[in-house]
């Protein structure tokens, strides 16, 4: 008679642990060019300001990063744009920010692709991702561009999160000289330790639908195409808006007015190339050319913010998107008779859009 001998305890659980490591292994190969693209983007962010263009964290420069963040006011959500105003508003506090925003965002970066606590950096992406798609999501020329790379970041943090780095990574290579390591929580939750199988099974579809709801639902706002027509509201990243209150005459006949650049693209400024006071009947009672425009005092604009304002410009007024401030129109002439009636101001833009404002007196 034959007897079967059964396998010890002991002997399945090394198996089931090699099995496990054999799992792990091999799905740490397959992310292991998403881990690449993840950490490259983010530590390419963060060094082009750190090493390569400087100049994007220095406050006298063009590339001075404050004014990408002030283009971002008009279309940010969630509150955020508050946020950005009162950095804007506090350089004391902004500038640590913005080095603090590149440092992070390059360890992260360099973390992603050495493999190296894993599981924190990914979740530091996903966090990024998240601002950056508040932020800038509504931004694009041709399309939603800014949204569209942060949106893949957060699907790919949100992967690498799960998945860990398991294979070709300093992880593992602390995990090799410290097996006993695998067990403790801070290893497991900060680098590349196993998860419980029903746990990453569980925050899988955790995950799946916190970006089913949070891409869709920012999608849907900026664009629509869901559960609404395809549209370009409520922040158009193409065409240059200019938001007009607070417009009133003063007695001795100058203007004065409240603009907010409020839409269009970033990478190219707007520029106001004629004002015209009207009155009743449509009648022009005052104009300033595109040359009393640009030559202006710089004291006839009291901007909110340093960084993008309303300035005179070559052929007119130029602003760039963000730039908030209240103007002054200073009286050329004086007003005609028969101008009691209401008065409007009208600005034309050199792509031929008019903007027009009642005025107090």
């Amino acid at each position: 008679m034959l007897w079967k001998t059964r396998p010890s305890p002991l002997n399945a659980g090394v198996r089931a642990r090699e099995k496990g490591i054999e799992t792990a292994t091999l799905l740490g190969t397959v992310l292991l060019a998403i881990r690449f693209v993840q950490g490259w983007i983010f530590w390419g962010g963060g060094s082009r300001r750190l090493i390569y263009a400087p100049a994007k964290l220095d406050p006298h420069a063009a590339s001075w990063m404050a004014n990408k963040l002030q283009s971002a006011i008009p279309g940010a959500l969630l509150g955020t744009g508050h946020l950005v105003g009162f950095l804007l508003r506090h350089f004391s506090i902004l500038y640590p920010a913005l080095i603090l925003f590149s440092v992070v965002e390059l360890l992260a970066g360099l973390f992603l692709m050495a493999g190296f606590m894993t599981r924190l950096s990914s979740l530091v992406t996903i966090g990024l991702s998240i601002v950056l798609m508040l932020l800038f999501g509504w931004q694009g020329a041709t399309c939603i561009d800014e949204w569209t790379m942060a949106s893949a970041n957060l699907a790919m943090g949100i992967t690498l999160f799960l998945g860990g780095a398991p294979a070709f990574s300093v992880d593992r290579w602390i995990l090799d000289r410290k097996p006993g390591w695998a067990g403790r929580g801070w290893f497991r939750w900060l680098l590349s330790g196993p998860m419980d199988p029903q746990w990453t099974r569980r925050a899988g579809l955790a995950g799946l639908a916190f970006t089913i709801l949070f891409v869709g639902l920012t999608y849907n706002y900026y664009r629509g195409s869901i559960w609404s027509s395809f549209h370009g509201d409520p922040v158009s990243p193409t065409r240059h808006g200019i938001q007009l209150s607070r417009g009133w005459l003063s007695p001795g006949g100058a203007v004065h007015f409240d603009a907010v650049l409020d839409a269009g693209t970033a990478a190219e400024p707007a520029h106001i190339i004629d004002v015209r006071l009207i009155g009743s009947g449509g009648r022009v009672l005052e104009r300033w050319s595109r040359h009393a425009l640009s030559r202006l005092p710089a004291d006839d604009f009291r901007n909110v913010y340093r960084y993008n304002r309303f300035v005179p410009g070559f052929g007119g007024i130029t602003a760039r998107v963000g730039a908030q401030a209240t103007i002054r129109l200073p009286a050329t002439r004086p007003l005609p008779d028969g101008s009691a009636g209401a008065l409007f101001l009208e600005l034309v833009t050199i792509n031929g859009h008019r903007f027009r404002l009642r005025l107090g007196r």
